[in-house]
């Protein structure tokens, strides 16, 4: 843990991140809830769900909020699909009624979170907006989760700033043939309060493990994430 000077005028706490294989991992989180954003590195690439759930609770049901652009790219949410969750739809018409709709659910302590899907760079995401979102979940305790399909990395509000690809599951030990618990591929490019970083990670026993360390290409070639 180290102190960084922020122009002279105050310090601000780093917190060193993990980096071997044989430490024990915490996934990067910020210290109360706030907005994050995960930028999905393939707009059809849907590895960012089973990632950001997995780090959700289930006592509370949380929001689901996506516009119809982003439905047409990736589908609809699938409720089967997520039998631990309780969670309320809504499919909004456009960017601006889904940014109104997580508002307004960040309103509501009774929610674990509110998830957003947004489909590229429209006009109404801007800092403003982002900004709005990052003050309502930090006055409520609320966390917010921001998902840009096939979005670029502009000015955001989001304290923490993820992309997010699949990788190649973890080896199944009952069953050679058969797929293992999964893992992703996660670069925190921004956030608050921590350095950078890029893991690849897999979820099991309810927690997160380093499955390759940084420039490990065990699990394939390297590749380049773009947002």
């Amino acid at each position: 843990m180290s102190l960084v000077a922020d122009g002279g005028s105050r310090a601000a706490e780093i917190r060193q991140l993990p980096s071997g294989l044989g430490e024990r991992w915490q996934l990067p989180a910020p210290p109360s809830p706030t907005l994050s954003e995960l930028f999905a590195v393939q707009p059809r690439d849907g590895g960012w769900a089973g990632f950001l759930l997995a780090q959700l609770g289930t006592r509370k049901p949380l929001l689901w909020v996506q516009e119809r652009m982003a439905i047409l790219e990736s589908g609809r949410v699938h409720p089967p699909g997520l039998p631990g969750h309780d969670f309320i739809h809504v499919e909004a018409r456009d960017a601006r009624d889904a940014l109104w709709a997580m508002e307004e659910g960040l309103r509501c302590s009774g929610l674990s979170a509110v998830i957003g899907e947004l489909r590229g760079d429209p006009k109404a995401l801007d800092f403003t907006a982002t900004r709005r979102l990052a003050v309502a979940s930090e006055r409520s305790g609320v966390a917010a989760f921001l998902i840009r399909l096939g979005g670029h990395a502009n000015l955001s509000g989001a304290r923490m700033r993820w992309r997010i690809a699949s990788a190649p599951s973890r080896a199944n030990d009952l069953d050679s043939r058969a797929p293992g618990a999964p893992a992703w591929d996660a670069e925190l490019f921004r956030a608050r309060g921590m350095p950078p970083g890029r893991w690849t990670v897999g979820h099991e026993a309810d927690r997160f493990h380093l499955v390759a360390a940084p420039g490990d290409r065990a699990l394939g070639e390297e590749r380049r994430l773009t947002a």
